[in-house]
């Protein structure tokens, strides 16, 4: 699947690990929020960036307490529809001061890539077999915000006081 950062096809130097396979010490390595909590103790002492993986459901506050040991969070999608996972990433980046990397993965589409800049990912794990223009051209389909965002676009709201508009 490709990695898609800033609306381009960036390289991706990390690996899913699923649950009870051994996880290399020396690459970037993603494991399960699960495994994270039962064999937290066996990842002291790693040399190799570690990330998290939380399912659709998964609070940030769950991971809270250990966010300064994860490079990367990855937050599930189990469907486009379910949006629990931009509050998540919000979330981290606002509440917790999270600044690493967050990454959507699961089921995402190009239709959410600039809410989901807006939130806080950082980059976006896309389907096998996107079109990879698609997601650039997401990123300038709308020009007018409503709501404030994690990033520099300022909503019309601002912009109507600027200008002395009702």
């Amino acid at each position: 699947m490709p990695l898609i950062e800033q609306g381009r096809v960036a390289e991706d130097s990390w690996s899913l690990i699923p649950d009870g396979e051994p996880v290399p010490n020396d690459r970037p390595a993603i494991i399960s929020f699960e495994r994270w909590q039962a064999e937290r103790a066996s990842f002291d002492g790693r040399n190799a960036k570690l990330g998290v993986r939380l399912k659709g459901g998964t609070l940030a506050g769950a991971v809270a307490a250990d966010l300064d040991r994860f490079a990367l969070v990855a937050v599930e999608f189990p469907k486009f529809r379910d949006g629990r996972g931009f509050s998540t990433a919000r979330e981290l980046r606002e509440r917790y001061g999270y600044t690493g990397e967050i990454r959507a993965v699961g089921h995402v589409i190009p239709d959410q890539y600039q809410f989901l800049m807006r939130t806080g990912f950082t980059s976006v794990e896309a389907p096998e077999g996107t079109n990879v223009e698609s997601w650039a051209d997401a990123l300038t389909e709308i020009t007018v915000a409503f709501q404030p965002s994690l990033d520099d676009t300022q909503p019309l709201s601002l912009l109507r006081r600027r200008l002395g508009a009702g």
